[in-house]
């Protein structure tokens, strides 16, 4: 990959998680365009491309804040894409972060610095 190359990391500015994978792609000169949930919430067709390579259960952190707080009854409700995408719609903050769209064309979920270290 050409370092000239953006690649696009979603998440929420406040995310340790994504505060750490920011640091990393900064400290080794990959420049990355940065999508803030909560300005930029993803819309439904990229949240379908996302769930094109990447299974829905995948991107719903049900170990996060988000999905701890939700009342049971929501929480069973997600069964499915169709299901996920709403919820994942009406509160962005329940998306595993952060979301890294690689040049080529790769999807990741998640900061690894293993496997980002071997796509750059």
């Amino acid at each position: 990959m050409s370092r000239a190359e953006p690649v696009h990391l979603y998440g929420i500015s406040n995310c340790d998680t994504v505060k750490r994978a920011r640091a990393w792609l900064d400290q080794a000169d990959v420049v990355a365009v940065f999508h803030d949930f909560k300005r930029e919430p993803p819309s439904a067709d990229l949240l379908r491309s996302w769930m094109a390579q990447v299974p829905w259960s995948v991107l719903v952190n049900r170990q996060g804040t988000t999905w701890r707080k939700l009342v049971p009854a929501d929480q069973q409700a997600v069964v499915d894409a169709a299901s996920a995408q709403a919820l994942m719609l009406a509160q962005p903050s329940v998306i595993k972060r952060p979301v890294v769209l690689w040049p080529s064309g790769a999807l990741t979920v998640g900061f690894a610095a293993d496997d980002w270290q071997a796509r750059i």
